[in-house]
């Protein structure tokens, strides 16, 4: 069975999420890992050249999130940059060299200011809610919440693995520091912007807002009265480490604080469909003047003389 297609908007919010392979703790969190995971993202979201904003991230060791607005198909770009590098660069951390991702990324539209905030939420109860530490601050990984609480702009090292092999002779490379050595390290900002929703709150307004939403996640946890597992012991175990059951729930179309809002979703989305599948058809029998829907990709197509070899 195919992937379902994936339709974008000329502009709009996205929930993303990506899973590491067969759910690995390949991402666990580590000083180290948390350098190169925020130089990597503030080096996508550079190389976007502001097609995609950045609202909020957490990286839990077996899986990320990420809010983002985005225009056209630009978050596709993005996310290919963004997973590539995070599989070469975390993989030779933890030394995994197979394949780092489990499936492809899923992005949900969030189409409203609540369910905006809803799902920043979710992305600061990451850590808390799964009972690995008491409070959001604890969790060890790479979050948005230092940001989200003080200066929006935060700097890591993006390590230039071309600038290391640009270099011509043999010593130079073993007087270096490796992969991850100083000679390719490059700084790099990383910056979270507010939520549309909260741009007319002074700082101190959204500080008390964000607080708000942690208020109302550990307070859950407490209800629940287990003990958290703690960041040292999250911190400690193996990232290739394979969970023996994994928890799965469908995947939403998005995300909405009205249920007309996304009945209106799936109309678009069917209608999305019909048009590509329409589209795909003619261009598979070689008529390239076929239309696609705007922001979709044409599926390839092997030319016959090729095909033939085939």
């Amino acid at each position: 069975m195919g992937w379902p297609l994936r339709m974008f908007h000329e502009e709009g919010y996205y929930f993303v999420t990506s899973r590491c392979f067969q759910g690995r703790l390949l991402l666990r969190p580590s000083q180290e890992v948390n350098e190169v995971v925020g130089g990597v993202l503030a080096r996508a979201v550079a190389q976007s050249a502001g097609t995609v904003r950045l609202h909020a991230f957490t990286f839990a060791s077996n899986h990320f999130h990420l809010l983002v607005w985005a225009q056209g198909a630009a978050l596709a770009g993005f996310m290919q940059y963004l997973r590539a590098n995070l599989s070469r660069k975390v993989g030779r951390l933890v030394d995994w060299s197979g394949g780092f991702w489990e499936r492809r990324y899923s992005a949900e539209p969030v189409l409203d200011d609540a369910a905006l905030v809803g799902r920043l939420r979710y992305v600061l109860a990451h850590g808390v809610k799964e009972g690995l530490v008491e409070k959001c601050s604890e969790w060890p990984g790479l979050t948005c919440l230092p940001q989200l609480l003080g200066p929006a702009r935060r700097q890591f090292r993006w390590f230039n693995w071309t600038k290391r092999w640009s270099r011509r002779r043999s010593e130079e490379l073993a007087a270096g520091g490796g992969r991850f050595g100083e000679e390719c390290a490059e700084p790099v900002e990383l910056e979270v912007a507010p939520l549309p929703c909260w741009r007319g709150l002074g700082e101190e307004e959204r500080q008390r807002a964000v607080r708000a939403l942690l208020h109302e996640v550990e307070a859950e946890f407490r209800e629940r009265g287990k003990p958290a597992l703690g960041a040292r012991a999250v911190q400690a175990q193996h990232p290739h480490t394979r969970p023996e059951r994994l928890e799965r729930s469908p995947r939403p179309l998005g995300h909405a604080s009205r249920r007309e809002a996304l009945w209106e979703l799936r109309e678009q989305y069917r209608a999305f469909v019909a048009a590509f599948r329409e589209a795909a058809a003619r261009w598979l029998q070689g008529d390239f003047s076929a239309r696609f829907p705007l922001f979709s990709f044409p599926p390839r197509v092997v030319p016959e003389r090729v095909a033939r070899t085939l």
